[in-house]
């Protein structure tokens, strides 16, 4: 049961992550992309702060190692994985849409417009919503 109806995600990576704390209604309260050496300490600080006990975590390729080292670093945490199919290109949606495109790359579809920067984060926050969206009110 998620404690005051927050939750946090993950999207793991080798060299940064996407890390995002959402209410159960699925506002984003914090969102950012950070460093995978400073994962557990930004959890623990961010736990401390939103009093979440779930965290939602992205399935991908170095998913395994997160959940070990964040369970070793916040044994109370209950870790849920999702799956993370396609969340890369729902990211690159949801960046443009948040901060539209200006000058000539207005005139471009955002379907062919790269991001200037990392969108773990948006994808952080797709995956806690997909978790919202399945769970059931016993999970929140």
């Amino acid at each position: 049961m998620m404690a005051g109806g927050m939750l946090a995600a993950v999207d793991p990576g080798r060299e940064k992550c996407g890390f995002a704390v959402l209410d159960a209604g699925g506002a984003v309260l914090f969102q950012q992309v950070i460093e995978t050496l400073k994962l557990e300490h930004e959890i623990n600080d961010k736990c401390s702060r939103y009093a979440f006990t779930t965290l939602v975590l992205g399935n991908g390729t170095t998913s395994k190692a997160a959940k070990k080292r964040i369970e070793e670093a916040v044994p109370d945490l209950r870790i849920v994985l999702v799956d993370e199919y396609r969340t890369t290109d729902m990211a690159k949606r949801a960046y443009w849409q948040a901060r539209p495109p200006r000058g000539w790359r207005k005139l471009l579809p955002v379907s062919m417009l790269v991001p200037p920067e990392p969108v773990d984060d948006f994808v952080a926050v797709i995956l806690a919503r997909r978790f919202l969206e399945k769970a059931v009110p016993e999970d929140i």
